[in-house]
């Protein structure tokens, strides 16, 4: 089954008319992308969109044999002219199944949202799960085969990809397209980074994609280290890292500082922008849950995780110190790297970066300054991804 993607943008294409933003600006040659609008074996179009046939004739592909054209979004504007030839376009009510006469099955799978999600069969057994913009599937409880390729909101509705994930309908072999990009995400490098982690990947308009051959599928990263300084965005790029993954474990290692409401303030805007479904365990206590088998885990951050150790081995007494706290306080760090390089478990972890400031001007801080450099180098020396976030923005020092 072949699928050529005649657009992959948001409905009102990238870059956006009349937007002034870095993103639209910067959206030039392949990273301009025309509404998202799929043929299938040149048979079954899924979404109509202006220059439809125009696009195709780019492709090197004609609409003369579409014999189905299905609409998964409403279409806000002037209705969109039918081109001569081609079917009226329609919407499947959610759970039908159409059986064309190519051979080829289209189900309408349910959303959260206004929209129509398809999954396609081909007359050769692949399968094509293709999602509107701003959609994700509802009422997924019972295991799914795994679909051979999705086409899906990864930008927008990246829990689209962990509902999927869940049921197992999204195995380590589908191919997963992004497709209704905006301009939400900076094109270019910074998209590709950003897909890379949800095991996603983008196109150009015009490509034409075999589905089901196992090509180009990014390796969603195991263990990954995101350093920053104080507001710089570090814990919001963690945790978009896993916002396609069901069932992540949060590791809180802060506590919860009774009667500090400033703390407490903290707190809750870090639970309030994370998903639904990941769980929270307050803990310094790193080194059995890496030691575990389980989701995914987010630990924000090590920064506070050294700060509970050196109290525990009365790191600020200096004469302590000097007489097992360092040597203690290296073992547990020892302690840590060994289990991060052993683990099983995708980990995500976040830590301050604080060495490149004004030197402390106490003995403790400069000894805290110091063991958290080490720290932090000896974490990501285990680490197949290591970014560094400055403004809200992440340089990759590692990895992808």
């Amino acid at each position: 089954m072949e699928l050529t993607l005649l657009g992959t943008g948001a409905p009102a294409g990238l870059p956006r008319p009349d937007c002034p933003c870095a993103a639209c600006a910067t959206a030039l040659g392949e990273e301009a992308r025309a509404a998202t609008s799929l043929l299938v074996d040149g048979t079954v179009l899924l979404d109509l969109t202006p220059g439809a046939a125009f696009a195709a004739a780019r492709a090197g592909r004609s609409l003369g044999g579409v014999r189905q054209v299905l609409l998964s979004h409403p279409h806000n504007g002037p209705a969109v002219e039918v081109p001569a030839g081609l079917p009226q376009p329609a919407r499947v009510p959610d759970g039908r199944e159409l059986a064309l006469l190519t051979g080829h099955r289209v189900r309408a799978m349910p959303m959260d949202a206004p929209g129509t999600g398809y999954a396609v069969t081909g007359p050769d057994g692949q399968r094509l799960l293709y999602l509107p913009p701003g959609g994700a599937p509802a009422g997924l409880d019972e295991a799914v085969q795994p679909y051979d390729m999705v086409a899906a909101d990864v930008v927008g509705r990246p829990d689209a990809l962990a509902r999927l994930r869940a049921v197992g309908a999204l195995g380590p072999t589908t191919d997963v397209i992004a497709v209704h990009l905006d301009h939400d995400v900076p094109p270019g490098v910074e998209l590709r980074r950003r897909l890379a982690a949800a095991g996603a990947r983008a196109v150009p308009d015009g490509t034409t994609l075999t589905v089901g051959v196992y090509e180009d599928v990014p390796d969603v990263p195991r263990r990954t280290l995101v350093l920053g300084g104080a507001r710089s965005g570090k814990s919001v790029e963690a945790e978009r890292r896993l916002e396609s993954f069901p069932d992540v474990l949060y590791v809180a290692t802060g506590g919860s500082r009774g009667g500090d409401t400033e703390w407490a303030e903290r707190v809750s805007v870090h639970r309030e922008r994370r998903p639904g479904s990941w769980r929270t365990v307050e803990t310094c206590d790193l080194v059995p849950l890496l030691k575990e088998d389980g989701p995914p885990l987010l630990i924000d951050c090590l920064s506070l995780w050294l700060t509970d150790v050196m109290d525990s081995v009365d790191a600020w007494d200096d004469d302590e110190w000097a007489g097992g706290g360092e040597r203690a306080l290296r073992g547990r760090v020892e302690e840590l790297a060994a289990a991060v390089r052993e683990t099983g478990r995708t980990v995500v972890a976040v830590s301050n970066e604080v060495g490149s400031g004004i030197v402390p001007a106490t003995a403790s801080g400069r000894r805290y300054r110091d063991e958290l450099g080490r720290l932090n180098a000896a974490f990501a020396a285990e680490c197949e991804h290591l970014l560094l976030v400055v403004a809200g923005q992440a340089m990759v020092l590692r990895g992808g």
